[in-house]
């Protein structure tokens, strides 16, 4: 049965599911694209493809697993959990690519969106904590 007593929480993960589905959307499935315009090169290596596309597949999981949590915020709080380390890690990857001058400014968007999920994140598990259902 899903869990009403969070509806808060159940809007965060259907956002978070439909961001990471923005970006699995362009990153699987226009693999070549999304390269080209975050990073100003080719991407013409056809096993560089395959690693970039699988980390778009994971996006895409991560879009499957936050509808999970939306659906039932408390019961699926390690699905959460993993998504929210995943979020805060993959953001200050992104972050370092752009610094080092790897990336260009568009992936700010990413950098920025994710840190913005992660503290939000971060409160859903404090409430969680406070309210004594973890």
């Amino acid at each position: 049965m899903r869990n009403k007593e969070y509806p808060l929480f159940t809007v965060l993960f259907v956002f978070a599911a439909l961001w990471n589905l923005l970006g699995a959307f362009f990153g699987y499935f226009n693999t070549a694209y999304t390269f080209q315009n975050l990073f100003d090169r080719e991407l013409s290596d056809p096993l560089f493809q395959e690693i970039y596309k699988g980390a778009w597949g994971t996006t895409l999981l991560f879009f499957m697993g936050y509808l999970l949590v939306a659906y039932n915020p408390v019961k699926y709080h390690g699905i959460a959990l993993i998504g929210g380390v995943g979020k805060f890690a993959f953001a200050l990857a992104e972050l370092q690519l752009y610094k080092h001058g790897l990336a260009n400014s568009l992936i700010l968007i990413i950098v920025v969106g994710d840190f913005i999920f992660t503290v939000f994140f971060v409160y859903y598990f404090v409430k969680l904590y406070r309210d004594q259902k973890l």
